[in-house]
């Protein structure tokens, strides 16, 4: 009878405080990528929901990775697409019950059901995008651009007018696609050659290796030329309508990043209810202004880009449609571990 009575307490005690005690307490915790929401709709929400968004950054998907390895627990967390693989495959993360999130009905039909999470069991998209070319029209020649494609990086004509982005992958990526191999390839001589494709830029176009300083970088017209994130293109263009986007024909990555919930989160209900919330029409619309990403709300992209929209004949703003040549990267810890090493040499070498 003292075992029934003291269940029943329990009982009691957890349907006044609610499930673990922190959701009335209103707290959220979300670790995403620097400079990735508007303070506008920190504020917003908290005065919506009374609950309070603690927001920490990370620099990239492999360093945020590390944090959670060392046991710290966020609530939301928004990674890349192949780092989503890898948190899929660890169970790090858990499942979503999508009835709490019905805005995901209001997304774009190209980010939903991506090879890393086909059903989104896992993931609700943010932001998405591809990689490309972004140079100042002014100094670089189109035609250049829109021919050679990510060889115009190895045009000795625009020597010493180059940014090459500090991104591993990414670097990777341009020579790989550039050979016409896949960026996931894990074969060693596809990888050499990307790698003397990379030293080839070193050696003889006195690139600057840098990563967010070539945003304002090419805004400002220190540099001529250089890779970049569609989202970062598009504001750039913002400022300076000279700097023009070209995503190469030959391929390029296209890349969702996404919320997921961590398996241990403490506040599950209040994620949901922020992950319902940044997809709405207002939000998502304010929060694509802030960001300068494409928004993954369909009528949001669509306002933001047609006439009178913030990004009206901003080429950057919607990536092109995922082509054949186009790919996700996949989560493979030895290719990343092959590539790093030679990365250290290419960046050496200049």
């Amino acid at each position: 009878m003292k075992k029934l009575l003291s269940l029943l307490m329990v009982l009691l005690m957890l349907t006044a405080c609610g499930k673990t005690g922190k959701e009335d307490n209103g707290e959220l915790y979300v670790f995403l990528p620097g400079e990735y929401i508007s303070d506008e709709i920190i504020n917003d929400f908290e005065k919506e929901y009374g609950i309070k968004l603690y927001i920490t950054t990370f620099d990239s998907n492999e360093s945020m990775y590390t944090k959670l390895l060392g046991g710290t627990v966020y609530d939301i967390i928004i990674p890349s697409d192949y780092m989503i693989e890898r948190l899929i495959n660890e169970k790090m993360i858990q499942k979503l019950d999508k009835s709490k999130i019905p805005n995901m009905s209001q997304l774009y039909d190209q980010v939903l059901n991506m090879e890393f999470d086909p059903n989104n069991d896992y993931s609700v998209p943010y932001f998405w995008g591809n990689v490309g070319i972004c140079y100042d029209s002014t100094i670089v020649d189109q035609n250049d651009v829109e021919t050679e494609g990510w060889n115009v990086l190895r045009n000795t004509k625009y020597k010493g007018m180059i940014y090459m982005y500090d991104s591993i992958r990414d670097a990777f990526m341009m020579a790989e696609k550039s050979l016409g191999y896949s960026m996931n390839t894990d074969s060693e001589e596809e990888i050499n050659a990307a790698y003397e494709w990379l030293i080839d830029i070193a050696q003889n176009m006195d690139p600057a290796y840098v990563t967010d300083e070539a945003i304002d970088g090419l805004a400002n017209g220190e540099k001529a030329m250089g890779m970049m994130y569609s989202g970062d293109a598009a504001y750039i263009y913002a400022e300076n309508e000279n700097v023009l986007f070209w995503a190469p024909a030959e391929g390029t990555n296209y890349f969702v990043d996404a919320m997921v919930l961590h398996k241990d989160a403490k506040n599950v209900e209040n994620a949901y209810k922020f992950m319902n919330y940044i997809i709405d029409y207002d939000p998502a619309y304010e929060n694509s202004v802030f960001v300068g990403y494409s928004s993954v709300n369909a009528e949001v992209l669509k306002d933001l880009s047609s006439e009178g929209g913030d990004f009206e004949g901003n080429d950057a703003y919607i990536p092109r449609n995922k082509t054949a040549n186009d790919e996700m990267f996949h989560s493979n810890e030895e290719v990343l571990k092959t590539i790093s090493e030679l990365w250290v040499k290419v960046k050496n070498t200049h």
